[in-house]
């Protein structure tokens, strides 16, 4: 009975942390360790956000000339951003922080609107305003994708209300892509995206470089 009792106690710690693992967490354990192995630089350009800045692997060859540090992960929302900020913005303390987030959110539940997105990309801002005060905030709009062209009018939205709120804050800026991935006929480019239909290639990235450029800080 002994035996059994305490395998029973084992099996509850571990369904207990299993079930109260944090997303993510192995990709943020993985970022500590790559910055314990080999400190990244100060007072850099921080890229956070979901796969659409994590899978821009080569983002550094994009922009000659800026020190970046690329923290996206995983298919990541808003509020991981904010959960994560501890770990994966403010011990950087860079001089810029941009962000690509709010695509998942949309795509995670048919129960999160536009308004949604646009609070908690508020909550997000504020707490970074917060810890760091000043700091330079750019936010990269979400994008279409054939894989979600259905959210088309959500994105829109959210993406109106982000660049209405960023207007009337200093030391912030909105950088538009979305309307620069669409053909003159208002469809989405397809010839930009990988076999996915989500995640970009080259060529959509050139977009983004080309859009991004004139909001980075030297």
């Amino acid at each position: 009975m002994k035996i059994f009792r305490s395998f029973l106690a084992a099996l509850f710690i571990l369904i207990s942390a299993q079930g109260f693992a944090q997303p993510f967490a192995d990709e943020i354990q993985a970022f500590k360790t790559q910055d314990a192995a080999k400190p990244p630089p100060e007072h850099a350009i921080l890229f956070i956000g979901s796969s659409s800045f994590r899978k821009w692997t080569d983002v550094a060859s994009y922009f000659p000339g800026y020190t970046i540090i690329n923290r996206g992960f995983g298919g990541s929302t808003l509020p991981d951003l904010v959960r994560y900020a501890p770990d994966i913005i403010f011990p950087y303390q860079p001089k810029q922080v941009v962000i690509y987030c709010g695509d998942n959110d949309l795509a995670s539940s048919d129960n999160i609107s536009s308004d949604s997105v646009f609070e908690r990309f508020k909550v997000l801002f504020e707490l970074i305003r917060k810890n760091m005060p000043g700091e330079n905030i750019v936010y990269v709009s979400i994008k279409p994708s054939p894989s979600r062209a259905k959210l088309f009018k959500k994105m829109q939205k959210a993406n109106l209300l982000i660049q209405t709120f960023l207007s009337i804050n200093n030391q912030a800026s909105f950088v538009n892509v979305f309307d620069k991935m669409l053909n003159p006929d208002g469809l989405i480019m397809t010839d930009i995206f990988l076999e996915d239909n989500l995640h970009m290639n080259a060529k959509g990235y050139a977009i983004w470089q080309k859009a991004m450029t004139p909001y980075l800080s030297k």
